[in-house]
C-alpha cells in the first residue's frame, strides 16, 4: 500500500520518538521483539510501565561501559541489570559522566551476558543517530509487539532496517541559488536533503570549477560555537573563513558545509563534552566518557554529495588524513591536500595537541 511507511520514513519516525521521550518497538519478524525508550528522555510514568510488563535492561556502549568499569560481553555494547528501585535520575547518572568526579560510585553494575543483544545495538545506533546520550532501557517480551500496537507506538522491523542504519542514505539537490559572499560574487548555494529525513548539507560552490579538473574543496563540519560565536576552544571559526578565502582567491571551488556538529554528536553531546574537558578531559577522553567513540563523522556525505555536483577528483584542504582516506574510498580522487593551518590560540592549544596525538591531524 503506497501509503504505508517505508523503511526508511519508519527509521526516522524512531528517531524522532526517542528524541521526545517516547517508547517505541523494535522487533525481528518471527524473532524477539523489545520495547525502547532513551535513558535521557525517560520519564518516571513510562518507566514504571515498563517494569509492570517486565525487567527492562540498560544498554550503554562499550566506552561508556569502560568509563564505568562495567564489563561490556557483547563487544561493542554492555547490557546492564536494572536495580530494584533505580528511577530514571540513576539511569541518567549511568548514561550521563557529567557526574562522575562527584559521584564516582553507581554500582554494582550487574552486565548481563545471556541472550542477544540484537536490538540493543540497534537502539544505541538510533539513539547516536538522534542525537542524543547513547543510552537506553529495553525490555524484551512477547508481548512487546501486541502492547506496541495497542498504544499506538512506532514498529521497526531492525532486520529490514539493519544495513540502512550503518549507510549514507541517498542525498539529492532540492534547491541552488546565486549567493554572492565576502570572498566573492560569484557565489552558488546547494542544498542538499538526505531521503531519510536527517539533517541537511550544504555547497558553497564559487565561480566555475572545471569538473574534468581536481576541484579545490573543503569538507567543513558545522560548528555553532566556532563559526557563529567565534569561540576560542576550537580552530573551526578560522578554518571556515580562510578557506572561504582561499577559494576566492582561485576564483573557483567548493565548500561543503555538513552538518555534523560535535564531531557528529550533535550540539547537545558537544556542550557535555566540553563540560568535561573542564574537569580536565581531552576532547577525546570526553568523547568516551559519554559513550562516543573518538569521532562520530561521516564523510562518505561529502563523497556523495560531490559525486552529485559531478565531481571525481579534488584538492583538498585538510589537515586531517581521515578525510583524505574516506574520499579515496568512496570514489572521489585526491589529487593534492592542502594544509589549512589557522587558528591557534591560547585557549584551544591542548585541543589542537589531542588533535595532532589521538586523531592524526597534520599540525
Amino acid at each position: 500500500m503506497a501509503l504505508g511507511l517505508t523503511i526508511e520514513e519508519a527509521i526516522a519516525r524512531v528517531r524522532a520518538d526517542l528524541r521526545m521521550g517516547a517508547p517505541v518497538v523494535l522487533h525481528v519478524p518471527g524473532g524477539a521483539a523489545a520495547l525502547v525508550v532513551a535513558v535521557e528522555t525517560l520519564a518516571q510514568d513510562r518507566l514504571d510501565d515498563l517494569r509492570a510488563m517486565g525487567t527492562p535492561a540498560l544498554a550503554i556502549t562499550a566506552r561508556r561501559a569502560e568509563t564505568l568499569k562495567a564489563r561490556a560481553y557483547d563487544g561493542d555494547l554492555a547490557r546492564l541489570a536494572l536495580p530494584e528501585g533505580a528511577g530514571p535520575a540513576w539511569l541518567r547518572a549511568v548514561a550521563d559522566p557529567e557526574g562522575d568526579l562527584r559521584r564516582p560510585l553507581k554500582g554494582p553494575l550487574v552486565s548481563l551476558r545471556e541472550g542477544g543483544a540484537g536490538l540493543h545495538r540497534a537502539a544505541l545506533a538510533l539513539c547516536k543517530q538522534a542525537r542524543i546520550l547513547p543510552a537506553a532501557l529495553v525490555l524484551e517480551s512477547s508481548e512487546a509487539l501486541a502492547r506496541g500496537r495497542e498504544a499506538g507506538l512506532s514498529l521497526l522491523d531492525v532486520t529490514r532496517a539493519g544495513a540502512l542504519l550503518a549507510a549514507v542514505s541517498p542525498l539529492h539537490e532540492v534547491v541552488r541559488a546565486r549567493l554572492p559572499i565576502a570572498v566573492s560574487e560569484a557565489g552558488q548555494l546547494h542544498v542538499f536533503r538526505p531521503e531519510d529525513g536527517g539533517e541537511e548539507h550544504y555547497a558553497i560552490e564559487i565561480g566555475q570549477p572545471d569538473r574534468a579538473a581536481p576541484v579545490l574543496v573543503r569538507l567543513h563540519s558545522a560548528c555553532f560555537t566556532g563559526d557563529v560565536l567565534g569561540s576560542l576552544k576550537c580552530d573551526c571559526g578560522p578554518q571556515l573563513r580562510a578557506a572561504l578565502a582561499q577559494i576566492g582567491a582561485e576564483g573557483a571551488g567548493v565548500l561543503l558545509y555538513l552538518n555534523q556538529e560535535g564531531r557528529g554528536i550533535g550540539l547537545a553531546n558537544k556542550m557535555r563534552a566540553y563540560s568535561l574537558q573542564d574537569q580536565g578531559f581531552d576532547t577525546v577522553e570526553a568523547n568516551h566518557r559519554l559513550g562516543f567513540e573518538d569521532d562520530e563523522r561521516d564523510f562518505r556525505i561529502a563523497a556523495a554529495i560531490l559525486r552529485e555536483m559531478r565531481f571525481r577528483a579534488a584538492r583538498l584542504m585538510t589537515n586531517n588524513p581521515a578525510k583524505v582516506a574516506m574520499l579515496e574510498a568512496n570514489g572521489i580522487s585526491v589529487a593534492e591536500r592542502v594544509p589549512l593551518k589557522v587558528g591557534r590560540s591560547r585557549h584551544n592549544e591542548g585541543y589542537l595537541a589531542t588533535k595532532a596525538a589521538k586523531s592524526g591531524h597534520l599540525l
